[in-house]
């Protein structure tokens, strides 16, 4: 084998290569990013689920780390909760009593521990969406 395909393969991955899981909160009822956000970040163990992390977004409604990346990406199920009520009690908002939206859990699956899955969520205290974006 030649020297250069050799360094190639010796050369770490880059991350567009390497599995990762990454979020995203949007407060669409302010029309700005959900900072300061709790998310929990559960994997499928067994019947239930096991805490992996829990973390907030920053001022750009993100988290400053992927929840998974590299080796740490594994086919299965996973769980984000979102903590809607919470966020919006903090930045002032107006909430039912109780909450309508207390907490989303956005369940999941990784089919491919090499790609990069995105898993944002869009909400308002009244409302969410999520999808698989990249």
């Amino acid at each position: 084998m030649a020297a250069s395909a050799l360094a190639l393969l010796a050369a770490p991955a880059r991350a567009e290569e390497t599995g990762r899981l990454t979020t995203h909160v949007l407060d669409t009822a302010s029309g700005r990013p959900a900072g300061g956000m709790k998310i929990d970040f559960y994997a499928k163990d067994g019947e239930g689920y096991r805490l992996v992390s829990s973390t907030q977004t920053n001022p750009d409604g993100r988290t400053d780390k992927p929840l998974l990346i590299g080796e740490a990406v594994k086919v299965g199920q996973y769980q984000i909760v979102f903590h809607v009520a919470e966020y919006y009690t903090k930045i002032g908002t107006k909430i039912s009593d109780p909450p309508f939206l207390d907490t989303v859990p956005v369940q999941f699956s990784i089919f491919d521990a090499k790609a990069h899955y995105h898993v944002p969520l869009l909400t308002t205290p009244w409302s969410y969406s999520t999808y698989r974006g990249s």
